[in-house]
């Protein structure tokens, strides 16, 4: 990975943050008024080998996992009889589809009679 990036100029006396977008030899610092010759213009590149800093992140990066639909679940079961037909055993999900300041939607799915249905939280 290469970098490169211009170098920040700072007042030595006083450590202010110089504007070196002036074009000129010198800068004036505006707050202790002391002069420096040094405009900037440097350029630093710096290079890295990826290997040089080890992360288990990447080395998860190249494992592949592969997963079935019915790995992917996303309702829940929960004990709460089905207002239409009576059944004791719903599935709900949950999303927050208004703003975040406002509590999440629950869709309620009854796996007897197939009725669907939400609360706002």
């Amino acid at each position: 990975m290469t970098t490169t990036l211009g170098t920040l100029v700072f007042c030595a006396p006083c450590g202010n943050l110089l504007d070196p977008s002036i074009s000129s030899s010198k800068l004036t610092c505006e707050m202790c008024e002391s002069v420096t010759t040094d405009t900037g213009t440097k350029t630093v590149t710096t290079t890295s080998d990826p290997r040089a800093f080890p992360s288990s992140l990447r080395l998860k990066k190249s494992a592949v996992q592969a997963l079935a639909a019915e790995d992917l679940q996303t309702e829940a079961e929960i004990q709460q009889p089905c207002p239409e037909c009576g059944n004791e055993k719903m599935w709900f999900y949950t999303l927050q589809i208004r703003s975040a300041d406002e509590g999440a939607t629950v869709f309620y799915r009854c796996e007897a009679c197939g009725h669907r249905f939400n609360t706002n939280n």
